[in-house]
């Protein structure tokens, strides 16, 4: 919730959909091949805030002609109120049930997989969060599975990433060259408070 000294005043959090898994594995195979295309070690991390903008651009054009949508919520943090949202935990499962909240007509059995960021303790509840707040009431229907994955080691965690970063510099930016490269991807992006 910092505001200031470098700090944005928005929060992006986006979810990628892919809807059947043979998408997700051609997309994940061509992200390995960006690497190797733009001569990058086989370890190199996708990250839009640690990417040049030749890196950026390459990957968003590539990326942007495989079978995904994407759904984001953007925290405009100077507008939010609640004293919970000093806390960080709290802000980003907050975050994270509003992404899922526009994502459920197209959720069924969905396995989702969260960034490994945070303690242990913290994932599990994130986890369980989400469940019990998209799932219906006896549990079960539209999240199947949280699994979280380090980002470094999961090329659709780092498509995540990128496709956030692209908003996030839409909105803090005014610049929308990145984001205009996948927006035949965008399913909604909604900002929060408005």
């Amino acid at each position: 919730m910092k505001l200031g000294g470098g700090s944005s005043e928005f929060f992006v959090v986006t979810a990628v959909l892919f809807e059947e898994n043979d998408d997700a594995s051609k997309c994940d195979e061509r992200i390995n091949l960006i690497r190797t295309e733009l001569g990058l070690s086989e370890h190199f991390e996708f990250h839009f805030s640690k990417c040049s903008k030749a890196i950026r651009r390459n990957f968003l054009e590539k990326v942007a002609a495989f079978d995904f949508f994407y759904f984001a919520v953007v925290l405009n943090k100077p507008k939010l109120y609640s004293p919970g949202f000093q806390l960080k935990e709290s802000l980003v499962k907050y975050t994270a049930k509003l992404v899922f909240e526009n994502a459920k007509p197209h959720l069924r059995d969905a396995i989702v997989v969260v960034d490994a960021s945070g303690s242990k303790d913290f994932r599990n509840q994130l986890s369980t969060y989400l469940k019990r707040q998209v799932n219906d009431d006896r549990g079960h229907g539209l999240i199947k599975k949280v699994k979280t994955s380090r980002s470094d080691g999961n090329n659709l965690v780092q498509l995540a990433d990128m496709v956030s970063g692209a908003i996030w510099r839409s909105f803090k930016h005014q610049d929308a060259s990145y984001r205009r490269l996948v927006s035949h991807r965008e399913l909604r992006v909604q900002v929060w408070p408005e």
